[in-house]
């Protein structure tokens, strides 16, 4: 994807696509290729699975990753959790797993993130104005800003969008770089 020279972490895990499209394995060599971070969002987004227990949401991580070590010949460790550290749906496969798995995710060697400006592209957003406002009137400044974007198919608003905040942020003095093990971790209160 084109983001005007903005820096952006790619969070792999695999997709269906249509023909003529471009694979999830081609994108992260893209990415990669391109200097961006390649992060983990897992194999599987699908709760019942990925939640059954700490352990089976570090599979989850551990088989994207070696996975993405398959195609680019790199470990990642950065990950973002399926709905978030903060997510309470687990409770209802597992009572106490993100408070396990978050803690044995950092002993293991990843670091997590999580984001502290929504889009809201997946949710209330409907348009590219709406993804715009969301994001610019939520950044502020003296702080790491992550911001939630989806990369799902038909999800065009966010793209549309993301040329003018990017505009928005570097008129307004924010630098966009890459998600690295330097990063300070942005996270959320863990509720499960």
């Amino acid at each position: 994807r084109q983001s005007d020279g903005a820096v952006w972490g790619y969070e792999a895990r695999p997709e269906r696509r249509g023909p003529g499209q471009a694979g999830p394995r081609e994108l992260v060599k893209r990415e990669d290729n391109e200097g961006h971070t390649v992060a983990l969002h897992g194999y599987s987004h699908t709760y019942s699975e990925v939640y059954s227990s700490a352990d089976a949401c570090l599979d989850n991580f551990r088989k994207i990753q070696e996975q993405v070590y398959e195609t680019i010949g790199k470990k990642p460790n950065i990950i973002r959790f399926p709905g978030g550290s903060s997510n309470t749906i687990s409770k209802k496969y597992c009572v106490g797993v993100m408070t396990e798995v978050t803690k044995k995710a950092l002993d293991e060697g990843f670091r997590y993130f999580d984001w502290n400006v929504d889009s809201d592209d997946a949710g209330h957003a409907k348009t590219r104005d709406d993804v715009y406002k969301n994001v610019t009137s939520k950044i502020k400044p003296g702080r790491e800003n992550v911001v939630l974007m989806h990369d799902f198919s038909h999800n065009h608003k966010t793209l549309e969008a993301l040329s003018d905040i990017i505009d928005y942020g570097l008129q307004n003095g924010y630098v966009f770089r890459k998600i690295t093990d330097d990063t300070k971790m942005v996270t959320h209160s863990v509720n499960n």
